[in-house]
This record gives C-alpha cells, sequence and structure tokens, in this order.
C-alpha cells in the first residue's frame, strides 16, 4: 500500500478510528472516499475534509452492490479498500436473548468484509498495487468476556485474511490487516472515556507511522496491541486473559 498516491475506500469513516485513518492517508497523499450510512454526516464530513462520500450499510448486501458500483464508477482509481466497518456489542450467552445481537454482529463483520471483497475484488485485480486492509482486533487472540461474538467475529477476520492472502498471491492484490487494541472511541458505551484503552490520535498516528515505514507488512501492529497477540505465543495466554478480564470495566458484572 502506497499511502502517498492509493485512492482508497474506508466505509465506516463517518466516526472514531476509520475518521481518523481517512484524515491522515489523506494528508500523507492519498484520495479517500468515505462510506457510512448517514448522508448528512457524509455531506458534513465530505464538505469539511474535501472527502469522497457514499452512503452504504455494510449489513445490507444490496447497498453494497450500489455503492461499490458508484465508487467503482466516480472513482475508477481506486485501488485500496479499507474494512472498517463494525460494531461491538456486548451479549450474554446465559439467556437464549442474545441470538438477535449475535446476528446482528456476524451480519456487519463477518458478512459485510465477505460481501465487500467480493463487490471490489474483480476491479482491484485490475488496478496496479492494489490493497485489501482488514480490520481486526486485539481481541482475535483473547477474549474479552461480555463480547464473544465480536471477539468471534474478529478472530474470523484475522483467519479470512490469512487465507485470501495466499489465494490472492500474484494476481497483484495484497492483503493487510490492522489489529487495534480498545482504542478510545465510541465503538462500545464507555470506551471513550477507558483509562485503559490507547488515545485515539495515538493509534491513528501509530499506525499511519507503520503503514509509512513498513508497507509490505502483513500485519499492522501498533506496541499497545502485541501483550494480546502474542499472548499465547509468550506462553501467558491464561495469564493474559485474568489480567484483560480483570482490568477492562466492560469485563465487570
Amino acid at each position: 500500500m502506497d499511502i502517498s498516491q492509493d485512492t482508497v475506500f474506508i466505509p465506516g469513516a463517518t466516526s472514531g478510528i476509520g475518521l481518523a485513518l481517512a484524515r491522515r492517508l489523506q494528508e500523507r497523499g492519498s484520495t479517500v472516499i468515505i462510506g457510512g450510512r448517514r448522508q448528512e454526516l457524509l455531506d458534513r464530513l465530505a464538505a469539511e475534509h474535501g472527502f469522497g462520500a457514499v452512503r452504504i450499510d455494510t449489513a445490507d448486501p444490496a447497498s453494497i452492490r450500489t455503492a461499490s458500483e458508484d465508487v467503482i464508477h466516480r472513482w475508477p482509481d481506486v485501488n485500496a479498500v479499507v474494512l472498517m466497518a463494525g460494531i461491538m456489542v456486548a451479549e450474554d450467552w446465559r439467556s437464549p436473548a442474545f441470538l438477535g445481537t449475535a446476528e446482528r454482529i456476524v451480519a456487519t463483520n463477518v458478512l459485510g468484509p465477505i460481501r465487500l471483497i467480493a463487490a471490489f475484488i474483480d476491479h482491484l485485480r485490475s488496478r496496479p498495487g492494489a490493497t485489501i486492509v482488514t480490520v481486526s482486533s486485539g481481541l482475535a487472540s483473547v477474549p474479552l468476556r461480555p463480547t464473544p461474538t465480536y471477539n468471534a467475529s474478529k478472530a474470523f477476520v484475522h483467519m479470512l485474511s490469512e487465507s485470501i492472502r495466499l489465494q490472492l498471491a500474484g494476481t497483484g492484490v495484497s492483503v493487510t490487516e490492522i489489529v487495534p487494541p480498545a482504542v478510545q472511541t465510541e465503538l462500545m458505551p464507555g470506551h471513550a472515556e477507558n483509562p485503559q484503552a490507547m488515545p485515539l490520535d495515538e493509534f491513528a498516528d501509530e499506525v499511519v507511522s507503520l503503514l509509512e515505514t513498513r508497507p509490505d507488512d502483513h500485519e499492522i501492529l501498533v506496541e499497545r496491541v502485541k501483550f494480546l497477540r502474542f499472548a499465547q505465543a509468550r506462553g501467558e495466554y491464561d495469564r493474559v486473559v485474568d489480567v484483560l478480564n480483570a482490568t477492562d470495566p466492560h469485563a465487570r458484572g
């Protein structure tokens, strides 16, 4: 990925990590198209920052088809898609009431990336230096007790990234996985104020620095996420599970 000249579509970039990365990529020279569900917010961000903007609901297959066609038609040079959109919701599997929440998470976090890749893969294969950027989580490696389906969805994204990287070798399309730790955003209530989470600007700056200096890395790992990502490799998995679930406020109660 060459962030000094790529044309990048980021569905899920109207707030949080997505918006922070969109701004930094644009500052480095990328042409950035943001996607989101709220047209008025897209219009405001486009006016404020000069982004391209396309309405998309990544839980809706028809919306993905329409939006991808629009992006490819209006920005035919698009050669990178950042699969940023996702939701994180607490659930309690001790009661069958969890099912609706779990299905909604899977529709957004699992089926969303699959459908987006399917919508863009032919076009990306026709573009030089094309990149699929997935977004997993440190929770793909170590689980947070209140969010089992979210954890599992991010483990899926990690293994999907590893697998399609093998299949796409030699096609001209690379696969890069961004692996965030807990970051101070509104992904879940209280996240933005969580003192254990990484400040958003610090996270986004480190990610962009890694994309600039290590553009061929398969995983973009900020230092803060390595405690989770390599827990099993260090032989500390059980200890890290205990530490995570003792310190994260969402694991209480």
